[in-house]
């Protein structure tokens, strides 16, 4: 079935994490066509069954809908985690009391002076006077002193404890390998299951991203890597990040863990340094973590949030992602809508669509010399209404996107599987275009015919066309073309 475009082209992709919530009648449907561009199956609920049903159901969905819907797998990777409590229902701690941590505690048998830790390494981790946040920093324990496999802490923010809760440490340090045995048996199954990207949790630098590329191997080689961006390590100075984003496919700015290792007042700034540095390497970027977590329980998002989301997209944000709102919200498909309204909102500022990306560097690579042409050109001349970009492995349309415009990117892709894959690019919409139908003389008319029939363009229109000589050759686009649209 062919999708047609009809009223404004949302540029900023929309990421929903799959769930008890879209597993209901027709709700996967419903968030399909209210504009999902990305499922994420988080592999830190649910068995491979559950996750390869899902993903089967989201191929279907997308195929009904005309649409190109990708998945991001999402590794659980180290989550550092207090054990459980023998009592229903945890404890409550006092701010001033001692509490343990004793790794070597049984798993059950937490009470009010002490609980058991998974992740043994942690007395070897810690000192005193260090921080330990649990539960995403909402209570707070200061370490006075190291007994062997128990940690004696006081408590400088109480509250109420329950099994299982995280904890991480106050300015990073952890030492915990970011793939652990349960991620390396879930990439197994990311790869069978056949998503497009995979998202690997908690990694310090981008020799664990290539790590994870290693163990992809063969099989998994068209799966596109995103790096969380969840350690204060990850953020501690600008080579250790470039390092990472250089590793990946596409970065995630994950708010939950960062904000709790560096703290909420630094988190602002370095949202807006992640989102630049990716753009300007010519990476992807996924802004996640509560964009919208008052639709967990509510049909409408809050002020904060209406700005939270829009910041994101003026700052340059291929991706907003949303996770318990459609995973285990009681209004899924009201959230998809309140966002798709809201990144629309966004980029009809001026700022979304001005750029002054690289304009004083010069480049070494012809086809991403090209694909810069293209924009400058789109965006200076009047008349374009599209960037069509002949690809067979959407490098050009992501270097293209890596320049703010109001103006769609039309990537007209050999398979499906790079269809899928320009699903997360800002401003790029993808349509498989298979170039082997026409003579060599008949392309340019084929594609600008595919255009006219999805609503893209019309007679009178400039187009302004990328191509190769060769068709289906990496890298090897050498052609700019403006086309007037004619009968």
């Amino acid at each position: 079935m062919q999708h047609a475009f009809h009223g404004p082209i949302r540029r900023t992709k929309i990421v929903a994490t799959l769930g008890p919530a879209t597993d209901r009648e027709g709700v996967l449907d419903a968030i399909i066509e209210a504009g999902v561009d990305v499922v994420r199956l988080n592999f830190s609920h649910g068995n491979p069954e559950d996750h390869r049903r899902r993903l089967k159901a989201v191929r279907e969905a997308a195929d009904r809908h005309g649409r190109a819907v990708a998945a991001l797998g999402d590794l659980q990777g180290p989550k550092i985690r207090i054990a459980r409590f023998a009592a229903e229902g945890g404890v409550k701690l006092e701010k001033g009391q001692s509490f343990i941590l004793d790794v070597s505690l049984d798993r059950d048998a937490g009470d009010s002076e002490r609980v058991g830790c998974d992740y043994e390494e942690l007395a070897d981790d810690v000192e005193a006077g260090d921080k330990l946040l649990l539960d995403d920093g909402r209570l707070v324990l200061e370490v006075d002193r190291i007994d062997g496999p128990r940690i004696h802490t006081k408590v400088v923010v109480g509250g109420k404890l329950t099994n299982n809760k995280g904890i991480n440490k106050q300015g990073g340090g952890l030492s915990a390998a970011a793939l652990t045995d349960k991620d390396k048996e879930d990439l197994k199954t990311a790869i069978d299951i056949g998503v497009d990207y995979l998202a690997v949790s908690f990694p310090r630098s981008g020799a664990d991203m290539q790590y994870a590329r290693e163990l992809l191997g063969e099989a998994g080689q068209e799966i596109g890597l995103v790096a969380k961006i969840e350690r204060a390590e990850a953020v501690a100075d600008p080579e250790t990040l470039d390092d990472i984003i250089r590793a990946s496919e596409a970065v995630m700015v994950a708010r939950g863990d960062l904000g709790v290792e560096i703290g909420d007042a630094q988190l602002i700034g370095v949202q807006k340094r992640i989102i630049a540095r990716a753009r300007t390497l010519n990476k992807v970027v996924i802004t996640a973590t509560q964009m919208m977590e008052s639709m967990i329980e509510s049909p409408l998002p809050t002020r904060a949030e209406v700005f939270d989301v829009a910041n994101a997209v003026l700052d340059g944000t291929d991706a907003v992602m949303l996770s318990a709102e459609t995973a285990a919200g009681d209004y899924p498909v009201e959230t998809i809508r309140a966002m798709n309204r809201l990144c629309l909102g966004a980029e009809r500022e001026r700022a979304a669509q001005q750029s002054q990306h690289r304009i004083h560097e010069g480049f070494t690579r012809i086809d991403e010399t090209l694909a810069l042409s293209a924009m400058y050109a789109a965006n200076h001349l009047s008349g374009v209404v599209a960037i069509a970009c002949l690809t067979a492995s959407g490098y050009t349309p992501l270097i293209a996107s890596r320049i703010r415009s109001g103006l769609p990117i039309v990537a007209l892709a050999e398979t499906p599987m790079v269809q899928r894959r320009m699903a997360l690019y800002r401003g790029v919409v993808s349509l498989v275009f298979d170039s082997s139908r026409f003579p060599l003389t008949e392309i340019n008319a084929g594609a600008i015919k595919e255009l006219v029939s999805r609503g893209l363009a019309d007679k009178g229109d400039h187009v302004i066309l990328t191509r190769g000589d060769h068709m289906n050759a990496h890298g090897g686009t050498n052609t700019m073309k403006i086309i007037q649209v004619e009968e």
